[in-house]
């Protein structure tokens, strides 16, 4: 069953399946498939926590760049990256449906990202051009990649299953970024100055490379390549299936709206998160270190929400999962916009760890109840297409705002410093209306369309 029209009543109403009873092989061997996309997250998440959350964003806006300046750059870095994954990950996900071609894919860009992250060593003050450059190569990798490991997701976990096991990597996720950052918090430590901030890279590379070895070495893709059509290539097939897709989707309007909602509260997760480190650094004058401690508790408390909120994903519906984490980050930013105290950017910080992480495991599992057999990679990769085209608007329009307000409020006769940090309070203001719209939309979804298929056993 590989066509739209046969997947429609996945959507509209649970299927009740007979599950073959494994063998013990077969269940080792399951396992083992689990255990290594784990380990994937577990690396892959050292990336997030290290290039984007803690270090690398604020060495590039503050030392690489410096100023409001930096916050624009920065935004704008994000945004190009963003863009390229958003116009190339339709037409590759059908690529790697059509030819069992997932961890092909997810090889090749994972490998980019990490060489990427490795070169981002030898960026040092003013080398704002390979600054930028490097980052944006290694983020395509990174936001590529999560594509087609999203994809494997239904290959190892049965549809009742998913919430729980895409909650299970979400927490281990975290558990990586909470362990990359405190080998690069010892290194800060222990050898002071830029040249470890810059190491920290190449340790992030390297331990993102390990972990997610197993994957490639454990995992089998259980997709079956197809013949290509006589005069036909790759591009030309996945064209077809692309316009049949879209053409198609009128079928599947509850998902539709699904990701229209996620396209635009995505945008303010991912303008928090890009930017997280450098709203610590101006408005609370973080140093790298105290950066680094903040993400580790957020860390920390990624893992409870990961693993709480695939509870309440699975007992409670996913939707009611959703609207719970919404309703607690909208929360969060309005007092952050407002926010004095060291001490409550702090605790905002844990709270929001605990919030975003839910937000973003249900995201992934919605996406699997709702995509028919034999198309994840290509609903994936119009997940991917709205999660993409909003983190291109978001830090843009982040960056933009932060940039562009300080500037005015220095005209406004603000000291330099003042008129930066209300720049990023304006900026952050964006993110809540962003959130607060996508909750919206969301809420006009049925919470029947986010049911789970039910299976059996014999």
């Amino acid at each position: 069953m590989t066509s739209l029209e046969a997947g429609k009543p996945q959507i509209q109403a649970p299927v009740v399946l007979r599950k073959r009873k494994l063998t013990p092989l077969e269940e080792r061997q399951a396992k083992q498939a689990r255990i290594a996309w784990y380990l994937y997250d577990f690396g892959n998440s050292a990336y997030a926590s290290v290039v984007l959350l803690a270090v690398y964003s604020a060495y590039f806006q503050g030392t690489v760049v410096g100023g409001p300046r930096g916050s624009w750059l920065w935004g704008l870095s994000v945004g190009i990256a963003m863009l390229v994954v958003a116009i190339s990950s339709p037409i590759l996900g059908a690529i790697a449906d059509f030819a069992g071609a997932k961890k092909r894919f997810l090889f090749f860009f994972t490998a980019l990202s990490i060489a990427f992250t490795g070169m981002l060593f030898f960026v040092q003050k003013g080398d704002i051009v390979t600054g930028m450059l490097f980052f944006i190569l290694a983020e395509i990798g990174y936001r590529a990649a999560q594509v087609f490991y999203d994809a494997l997701l239904p290959e190892i976990a049965a549809p009742d299953e998913m919430s729980k096991v895409s909650g299970n990597g979400w927490a281990i996720g975290s558990a990586g970024g909470f362990v990359s950052l405190l080998i690069v918090l010892a290194l800060i430590l222990t050898f002071k100055g830029e040249f470890i901030v810059r190491l920290s890279m190449v340790v992030t590379a390297a331990f993102f490379a390990l972990s997610a070895l197993p994957l490639f070495l454990l995992v089998k893709e259980k997709a079956v390549p197809q013949p290509l059509p006589p005069g036909q290539n790759h591009l030309t097939v996945a064209s077809q299936r692309l316009r049949y897709t879209f053409t198609s989707v009128k079928q599947f309007k509850p998902f539709v709206r699904f990701i229209i909602a996620f396209l635009i509260y995505n945008d303010g997760i991912i303008m928090l998160l890009d930017f997280a480190a450098i709203i610590g650094a101006v408005l609370f004058g973080l140093t790298q270190q105290q950066l680094i401690i903040v993400m580790l508790i957020v860390q920390v408390t990624s893992v409870g929400g990961a693993y709480l909120f695939g509870l309440v994903s699975d007992r409670l519906n996913s939707k009611n999962a959703l609207v719970i984490s919404l309703l607690m980050l909208i929360a969060i930013v309005i007092v952050q916009i407002f926010a004095q105290s060291v001490v409550l950017f702090y605790i905002l910080a844990a709270l929001a760890g605990f919030a975003l992480t839910g937000v973003q495991s249900v995201s992934r599992t919605a996406v699997g109840l709702m995509c028919p057999e034999g198309k994840s990679a290509e609903f994936y990769g119009m997940f991917a297409v709205a999660g993409r085209t909003s983190s291109f608007i978001g830090p843009t329009v982040y960056g933009w705002l932060a940039a562009n307000a300080a500037y005015w409020f220095h005209e406004m006769g603000y000291p330099a410093k003042l008129a930066e940090q209300s720049g990023q309070r304006v900026a952050i203001a964006s993110i809540a209306v962003f959130l607060l719209v996508g909750l919206g939309l969301l809420m006009a979804i049925k919470k029947t369309y986010f049911e789970p298929v039910r299976e059996i056993a014999d």
